[in-house]
């Protein structure tokens, strides 16, 4: 059985988690975003940033996460699965803030390939900073680019998602399947 992973990604405060969400309500098997997960659990540990303190440690995280994401989606039982940002975010972050990385983020990339890729642009009226999102819009502005431009390099074609209520946006996901 064939399965398609489909990848909702953009810049921080585009209303990926809450479209995500109104998939999820549809029926949709959705993987949620695990970077919210590895910034409480290391500021449990007294870490209030860990990828403004520790960007490599911060990304390994994720990218062990995203990759346990990505085999889960394999072997699960429908036929789509949507996930809320892919292995290629891991490295668009690090791209953003300017930090090398090990070889194995790149083949993680070229290894664990997505069947669609949804990307929300910013949008300045719904965007909010908050306790996991240090970000402000000009910054995630750039981070927008830097993720347009880690997925082309691995050869995804994007689809943009117009802006517009939550519903919208998931209904036209869903056409464009």
């Amino acid at each position: 059985m064939s399965h398609k992973k489909i990848v909702i990604t953009g810049g921080p405060g585009t209303g990926k988690t809450s479209v995500v969400e109104i998939l999820k309500q549809r029926g949709h098997v959705c993987f949620p975003e695990i970077s919210r997960q590895v910034t409480l659990e290391a500021q449990k540990q007294g870490i209030e940033q860990l990828f403004l303190e520790d960007p490599l440690l911060f990304s390994k995280k994720l990218l062990e996460g995203r990759v346990s994401q990505f085999k889960e989606a394999l072997n699960h039982p429908e036929k789509s699965v949507f996930l809320d940002r892919g292995i290629p975010d891991v490295v668009a972050y690090l791209d953003y803030a300017n930090q090398t990385y090990p070889p194995y983020f790149t083949r993680a990339c070229e290894q664990h390939t997505y069947d669609k890729i949804f990307l929300l642009p910013p949008w300045e009226d719904i965007y909010i900073s908050d306790n996991e999102r240090y970000e402000n819009f000009e910054q995630a502005v750039l981070i927008h680019d830097h993720l347009e431009a880690a997925y082309k390099r691995y050869g995804y074609h994007l689809v943009e998602v117009p802006t517009g209520t939550v519903d919208l946006r998931a209904d036209f996901i869903e056409k464009n399947l």
